[in-house]
């Protein structure tokens, strides 16, 4: 996983309430068992339907950050829809709120959910339909959200992903960094 430092990126506006994770990847896409091709299957249902689908656009493509709805991620608890973002390029997700196992399962994927308060999400919505194409900087360091106009918030995140997150470590992998140290108490306490 990389690490999550800084991140500067254009903003993919999907401001729906309430998107469930079986809109996020359908289920006949959850016999797959890694990660790999699961970008294709984002919203796949949605980008089908309507060609003017926002990720069907062609200039969307690159962009780290999505503006989502309240809500965002609810439904069934599947790793398969933080796969399916990641896996599409993005890194961070802004909400008023997330369903918390998928904030979870986020967490331990590589993605970022910010949690900004109403206003918040208000002014960058209207700054992305004013310029479409301006940016937000994201610090997780620093716990920061940027908006286009220069306006910084703060966002919080748990100490232990932020952790995992800076190091570019999945949350197992960073616990299986220690398991040396593990082994030797074991041997010291006759374990």
């Amino acid at each position: 996983m990389k690490p999550f430092t800084t991140l500067t990126s254009q903003v993919i506006p999907l401001v729906h309430d309430d998107v469930d994770t079986d809109q996020i990847v359908p289920a006949r896409f959850l016999k797959v068992t890694d990660k790999a091709g699961l970008g294709d299957a984002l919203f796949a249902d949605w980008r089908a339907a309507d060609p003017s689908f926002v990720l069907n656009a062609p200039e969307q493509a690159g962009r780290q950050v999505m503006l989502t709805g309240d809500n965002f991620g609810c439904g069934s608890s599947r790793e398969h829809a933080p796969w399916a973002l990641v896996a599409f390029g993005l890194r961070a997700l802004i909400a008023t709120s997330f369903a918390d196992i998928f904030r979870s399962n986020s967490l331990k994927n590589g993605l970022l959910p910010i949690v900004v308060d109403a206003a918040t999400h208000g002014a960058l919505h209207d700054q992305l339909a004013d310029n479409p194409d301006a940016e937000v900087t994201i610090s997780l360091e620093a716990q920061t959200l940027t908006l286009p106009d220069g306006t910084a918030v703060q966002f919080d995140v748990d100490p232990f992903a932020k952790k995992c997150l800076l190091a570019g470590s999945a949350q197992l992998g960073y616990l299986l960094g220690f398991a040396d140290r593990i082994s030797e108490y074991e041997k010291e306490s006759g374990r």
